[in-house]
């Protein structure tokens, strides 16, 4: 189990270094990433490089026993670069270029920027590849973070050649475009632009490949700087941070080419319900790579500095939030930084070692975690069988979803993704988010607003439920295809045919969160046909619990549907749909698929799930424990956080693996937790 920091010991005067080791050995720290904003320091000007200061450094974490994971320090070029070659700056819609004196000012695209990265990392690895202090390589850092799309005549260049590669002819492009709507047919590729500013809406054929060729070129900056560390000799893994669920970059597309997975998370102290949206990243990121443990590169200890309002985490709020991490997965937990900066953007932003030095909570939580990772055994890798319930997460499908001038605008494909996973998160179900040709490795599948869906994918989901699994999708789904273009035959040609249902009309409502006066109706209250909880009749089996008017509410679309052979579940209760359905089931095959003809409210897809989970069998990972307490399962371990206020008991039985005793049970204070190495297929009962 990994754990340490970001290390930037060009911040400080080389006579700090060996403290800084000291504490780190104090820390239990085993591992620290390394030069990842050092560009300036060790390339002062083209041409010449100082590697002394690196040497040094690299030397003293050896000798105290602290790995190195040696990033490529390309993530912000120094002031030199930009002002001999100002051509690799980037530009907004606008043409607004994006100078330097922050981070990130960089063209992905620009052949420039290529080219004196490729020479950096050159040396580096030609240096560094066998040294033994290194054990892992980071590339560039957060690749799109702060500027996810650029518009700059290097991009305009590397758009045309993209789609050149991408479409047969200009023919083919524009017929995937269908340019002949307001007079855009392109004669030759040479007449593309980036989608820059417009007078009015733009292409959205056009905007898609947009998102595709930004997510591709980070990608390639990746690719080349791997393909340069590995030319060297070097045969440790290779990896570069994500973000949790970052819209910019193709995640699912880039895990191929990591060795391991690493991501950055920051939930928020304020939200009482951020410990949720930090378990959704880090299924996500466990999901990206299946059965290989992923790294927590970045998090932080307490208090950051970029938010409106930077609350501290709450004593041993840290440490919970790490441990749930290492129970959806991860092999590692670092942070953002080690030693706090005394100048700079960041100075604020909480470290392993505060700037109130020693004696704080900070570094007395650092310590503490440090010696209970320390004593952690091996943990097995997350297993193929730990989840049986999925979500399908799709980026292809999330830019299209939020692209403009659709019935409902504004809809937040993720937003709606995460309020399913939060649902089944309170019912401790453990959940992978996972591409549509992957549904066969699961039991219940749930793929919201499936908007945009290949062949492949409806061919995988049919099959997925003919094979007896449960699916669960809508609305807005099954529209268009690859280019945005609707197919022929109407809507939902796809899937038609295993949900028993068609769409008539989407049905707009106004926004919940609309201002007050605006006209138009806002909700769509649905509840179980005759009053009963959603259930009752159908393939599906008898429900369980109620879902009444006030719980069950629909937002932003209420679907018309026509229904050809599938049993309904639910009526929506009022407005201008009263009477028809919302919920529909059908059997196919040895399985399930249900449509879902509204996005629900916070209750009412809680309410759906809950009726979901009690008709298709899907089980908790513990059984009856408050939604504040989460459970987690990675092989025959098992590690339950408690995030709420209140102690309780856990009827876990195993080994602790951090205290190495045997427990018939787990007490755990508000943010204590445990991690049990559990008999292989035990059962585990309710909550005290």
């Amino acid at each position: 189990m990994h754990y340490g920091a970001d290390y930037n010991p060009e911040q400080w005067p080389d006579e700090i270094w060996p403290d800084d080791v000291a504490r780190m050995r104090e820390a239990g720290v085993t591992m620290v990433s390394l030069g990842i904003f050092s560009w300036a320091r060790i390339q002062p000007r083209e041409g010449e490089f100082d590697f002394d200061w690196l040497d040094r450094v690299i030397d003293l974490l050896h000798e105290g026993g602290i790995a190195v994971d040696l990033a490529t320090a390309t993530a912000s070029p120094p002031p030199w670069a930009s002002a001999a070659y100002p051509e690799l700056l980037p530009r907004d819609e606008d043409g607004s270029v994006f100078w330097p004196g922050s981070r990130q000012a960089y063209a992905p695209s620009s052949p420039v920027y290529r080219r004196l990265a490729g020479e950096l990392v050159t040396a580096l690895a030609e240096r560094y590849a066998r040294h033994p202090a290194v054990v892992m390589w980071h590339v560039n850092n957060e690749y799109g973070c702060h500027l996810n799309a650029d518009y700059s005549d290097a991009a305009r260049d590397a758009f045309r050649r993209w789609l050149a590669d991408r479409y047969p002819d200009i023919d083919a492009l524009n017929a995937a475009w269908g340019t002949n709507f307001w007079s855009q047919r392109y004669g030759s590729f040479d007449e593309i632009l980036p989608p820059r500013k417009a007078p009015y809406s733009r292409n959205p054929g056009q905007m898609l490949d947009f998102r595709r060729f930004t997510s591709d070129m980070l990608l390639e900056c990746y690719l080349m700087e791997r393909e340069i560390i590995r030319a060297a000799g070097a045969t440790q893994p290779i990896t570069t941070n994500f973000m949790g669920a970052f819209k910019p970059a193709d995640y699912r597309r880039w895990a191929e080419h990591v060795d391991v997975v690493s991501d950055d998370c920051y939930p928020d102290p304020n939200d009482p319900e951020g410990f949720r949206a930090a378990a959704f990243s880090r299924d996500l990121m466990r999901s990206l790579k299946p059965g290989v443990p992923w790294l927590l590169m970045e998090q932080a200890t307490n208090a950051l500095n970029w938010r409106p309002t930077n609350a501290p985490k709450a004593p041993g709020q840290m440490a919970a939030l790490s441990a749930q991490a290492i129970g959806r997965g991860a092999d590692g937990i670092l942070f953002f930084q080690w030693r706090q900066s005394r100048a700079g953007a960041e100075k604020f932003h909480s470290a392993m070692l505060p700037q109130a030095g020693t004696d704080t909570r900070t570094w007395r939580e650092v310590t503490a975690l440090g010696a209970d990772l320390a004593a952690l055994p091996a943990l097995p890798a997350p297993a193929p069988g730990d989840a049986r319930v999925a979500i399908v997460f799709d980026w292809q499908n999330w830019w299209a979803v939020e692209a403009s001038d659709h019935p409902m605008n504004g809809l937040d494909y993720v937003a709606v993704v995460q309020r399913w996973h939060r649902a089944l998160h309170r019912r401790h179900v453990q959940v992978d988010l996972v591409p549509a040709p992957r549904a066969g490795e699961y039991d219940v599948v749930i793929a919201p607003l499936l908007y945009l869906l290949s062949e492949t994918d409806a061919a995988a989901l049919t099959a997925f439920v003919e094979a007896g699994g449960h699916l669960l999708t809508g609305p807005f789904s099954d529209l268009v295809d690859e280019h945005d273009r609707f197919r022929d035959g109407g809507f939902m040609t796809q899937l038609r045919g295993v949900l028993g249902v068609d769409v008539e009309d989407f049905g707009a409502l106004v926004a919940p969160d609309a201002p007050a006066g605006e006209p138009g109706e806002r909700f769509a209250p649905f509840a179980g046909v005759g009053g009963a909880g959603v259930g009752g009749a159908g393939a599906g089996g008898a429900g369980s619990g109620s879902i009444g008017l006030g719980e069950a509410v629909g937002t932003l679309l209420a679907e018309e549907l026509r229904i050809a052979d599938a049993a309904v579940e639910a009526s929506f209760t009022g407005g201008r749909l009263a009477g028809r359905a919302p919920l529909t089931v059908r059997a196919s095959g040895s399985g399930t698929a249900r449509y879902l003809a509204t996005v629900p409210d916070e209750a009412g897809t809680q309410a759906v799930v809950d009726h979901l989970l009690a008709t298709t069998g899907a089980e908790p990972v513990v059984a009856g424990l408050p939604a504040t307490v989460e459970a987690m399962r990675r092989g025959d371990v098992v590690t339950v956080v408690n995030h709420g206020d209140a102690a309780l008991s856990v009827p876990l039985a195993g080994t602790d693996l951090v205290g190495g005793s045997a427990v018939d049970g787990v007490d755990l204070e508000p943010y204590a937790w445990a991690i049990v190495q559990t008999a292989a297929g035990s059962s585990t009962g309710a909550a005290a």
